[in-house]
């Protein structure tokens, strides 16, 4: 059974690499996984997509399925594998299709 909830994040959220923002959203998702802290999903189109380039690892994931990550290029250089996009979601996670998410700890996610 998936421990996996979604819901509409509330607001307004940006995303930033090295002070640069990438990204800005009022149709997050906020995405709650076991006892994990929540990531928030960009809708792809509210990404920048001239900083992503496709990185060779793979996202791989029990309760969200599979997927690829990017590299985010920044002011300040790219910065590895920063984010990630499930391209075969488990039913569970269908909704979370052509959404992007970050690694909090490489990039600054936040409701501004």
């Amino acid at each position: 059974m998936s421990q996996l909830k979604i819901y509409p994040a509330a607001g307004t959220w940006s995303v930033r690499a090295n002070g640069a923002v990438i990204g800005e959203s009022t149709r997050a998702l906020e995405v709650l996984h076991r006892d994990y802290p929540f990531v928030i999903y960009f809708p792809r189109e509210d990404i920048a997509s001239a900083v992503l380039d496709p990185s060779d690892r793979q996202f791989v994931c029990d309760d969200r399925g599979e997927g690829e990550y990017f590299h985010v290029s920044s002011p300040e250089g790219v910065i590895l594998n920063a984010g990630y996009t499930l391209t075969a979601p488990t039913e569970a996670a269908a909704q979370l299709r052509g959404y992007l998410a970050f690694d909090a700890a490489k990039v600054t996610v936040e409701r501004i």
